[in-house]
């Protein structure tokens, strides 16, 4: 047991609000946030978040399943709304019934928010900007994720730097949870001073010798710098795109003729905005597969955030937990030091 004297009342609405000891999250990556790595974050006192993704329903409630039978404790589900098997998860909610739903990738619908509740599940939304944090709390939305630019995967626009400062400082009273660009403890800390409820982590967890990514995967992270994570670039507003952050490879190109073929597609009337979308979801979905399980790191999606630049190692998940709150705490003693 780590002696955290500073940290813990900083860190305790968060860690009640999601019933856990630690409120260091664990970002929910498709492919990799698997019931293993959910139940070895939860069992070493986090919180674990069970990826979607475009997981069929069978295996979803399989999934669900087996992290009931790995931990006693909370996890949740990530749902990724514009993903093509998001309607069908939805609709299997009443049987998941996980401790919290987080709605990722674009905006759910209010009555999904409330569906989420009335089940008794707590909602998180995402938020990469303040009209969409306003937004999801007017939804109804327990609480928020304010994802920077930083972060892996699909992201918004706006740096983390500015959304602490036009959200997080101006809803004192909503437990956020701030996320992008976050691997060590001592910036932890600053979040924690600032009001934010925890922190979650992706990029790091991702790395975790429990977490399923194949070895090549892990090495190219290892390698990587904070400027090989780029963010996709969207080439029409006729076929909007949520902006990606992955390591650059043969992969980031196919994505980019796969929307000018799609672009072309649309001019021709073959394909509808919103089967164009789900073909880009398909191709993001199956890339990561192919990186993360089959070790294909030049077709495949290296799905990754800036942080990458700061991961060069393989740890337990015990051990990153255990060092952000030790880092965590070493930084809040050395504030008070300073401030006397």
């Amino acid at each position: 047991m780590i002696d955290t004297p500073l940290s813990s009342p900083l860190m305790q609405r968060g860690a009640d609000f999601l019933g856990v000891q630690y409120p260091i999250l664990c970002g929910a990556m498709t492919w990799v946030s698997n019931p293993s790595l959910v139940a070895a974050v939860a069992n070493a006192g986090g919180f674990g978040c069970l990826a979607g993704g475009n997981t069929p329903t069978d295996i979803l409630l399989r999934q669900v399943e087996e992290t009931r039978s790995l931990t006693d404790r909370p996890f949740g589900i990530n749902f990724v709304t514009i993903a093509p098997a998001y309607k069908e998860q939805i609709a299997i909610l009443d049987e998941l019934r996980p401790k919290v739903v987080v709605f990722a990738g674009s905006f759910p619908r209010r009555e999904e928010v409330a569906l989420a509740k009335d089940l008794g599940c707590t909602v998180l939304c995402f938020a990469s900007t303040d009209s969409i944090a306003k937004r999801m709390l007017d939804y109804g939305a327990d609480g928020l994720i304010l994802e920077g630019m930083e972060a892996g995967g699909h992201v918004g626009h706006v740096t983390l730097t500015i959304l602490l400062q036009q959200v997080l400082f101006a809803f004192p009273q909503v437990p956020i949870f701030v996320a992008g660009g976050i691997a060590h403890g001592r910036l932890c800390a600053h979040l924690l001073l600032m009001g934010a409820s925890g922190v979650q982590l992706g990029t790091r967890f991702a790395m975790a010798k429990e977490s399923c990514a194949h070895p090549a995967f892990k090495q190219k992270f290892i390698r990587a710098k904070a400027r090989d994570a780029i963010s996709t670039p969207q080439y029409d507003s006729r076929l909007p795109v949520v902006a990606v952050r992955a390591l650059r490879n043969k992969a980031m190109d196919d994505f980019g003729r796969l929307q000018l073929e799609l672009l072309d597609r649309l001019d021709q009337r073959a394909i509808s905005r919103e089967e164009a979308q789900l073909e880009v979801e398909r191709f993001w979905m199956g890339g990561l597969r192919k990186a993360v399980q089959d070790g294909d790191v030049d077709n495949g999606s290296l799905m990754a955030g800036q942080s990458v630049g700061l991961v060069n190692a393989e740890t337990s998940v015990q051990e990153i937990i255990d060092e952000i709150l030790t880092d965590t705490e070493a930084e809040l003693q050395r504030i008070r030091g300073l401030i006397g």
